[in-house]
């Protein structure tokens, strides 16, 4: 389908596109494109403006930021892949980023179009959960940073408002200490996982700690398995049996929503596992 006409403006700057946004009550940012042009063609959408926030170069990078990382909102998910201090500091996140869609996706989806667009199926959100980040929103108040617990509010809802820009992602540093997976299940390589799990936790002293663990696909929102953080923290002989309490997964083309919390139980386990191994 041919997307409804709109208007189309280049923003120059990050106070430029802010102010562009201000503009028009229904004005919608453009990046990658990978998230809002589906929408756009099948008309669920019907923005009258479109501000291309794309060419804005200073808000794509991967920084040393002391104890966290900081990643610009418009880096590439294959830079976010393939970025030396990312690999050696929190390799969940360039490992996950580089298990998004296909080539064409990675080159072109951006880091902060994935986490704007809040959508529930989607991988980062989840691991950027998993490792309590934090997210910078620019808007005509200035920055200001949100948690990722606070961030996701619903399906396609976040805590941005209208005017506000996603404008740079924090991650922590991992030590050696830690231990980290990224799995999902999916039907093709381009397709949304049907369940992913990032899990990370720290090595201690006859166990782990600090065992966090995040959903993906089994809510209105990524979503944190509470009780199978705390069963393996505590050192449960089956922490994934725990995995779908407190989820409400929907049912759909790809899945049953019975049979994506039984996903979510394998999946934690294998996460779980595969964490250890490291």
């Amino acid at each position: 389908m041919i997307p409804a006409a709109f208007d189309y403006e280049i923003a120059e700057s990050l106070e430029h596109a802010v102010s562009l946004l201000g503009d028009r009550e229904d004005a919608k940012l453009l990046a990658g494109g990978h998230s809002l042009l589906p929408l756009l063609r099948l008309r669920a959408v019907r923005p009258s403006l479109l501000v291309d926030v794309g060419r804005l170069e200073d808000l794509s990078y991967v920084r040393d930021a002391g104890d966290t990382i900081a990643i610009g909102a418009l880096t590439r998910h294959h830079d976010v892949a393939t970025a030396p201090l990312l690999q050696e500091h929190n390799p969940l996140v360039s490992t996950a980023a580089g298990l998004i869609g296909d080539p064409q996706v990675r080159h072109r989806g951006t880091i902060g179009g994935s986490l704007a667009h809040g959508d529930p199926a989607s991988d980062l959100p989840a691991v950027l959960l998993a490792l309590d980040g934090e997210v910078d929103v620019t808007g005509p108040g200035g920055v200001r940073t949100v948690a990722a617990a606070d961030f996701f509010t619903g399906v396609f809802q976040t805590a941005a408002g209208p005017q506000e820009i996603v404008a740079e992602v924090r991650v922590p540093k991992l030590t050696g200490d830690h231990m980290w997976s990224f799995t999902k299940f999916h039907r093709r390589a381009q397709d949304w996982a049907t369940v992913g799990v990032a899990a990370v936790a720290r090595r201690a002293s006859g166990g782990v700690a600090d065992a966090a663990i995040a959903l993906v696909n089994m809510g209105a929102t990524p979503l944190r398995a509470s009780a199978a953080e705390a069963a393996w923290n505590a050192g449960a002989a089956d922490p994934g049996a725990a995995a779908d309490e407190g989820t409400e997964p929907g049912s759909d083309t790809n899945a049953s929503a019975g049979y994506r919390r039984h996903l979510a139980r394998v999946l934690v386990r294998r996460a779980i596992a595969e964490a250890t191994a490291r």
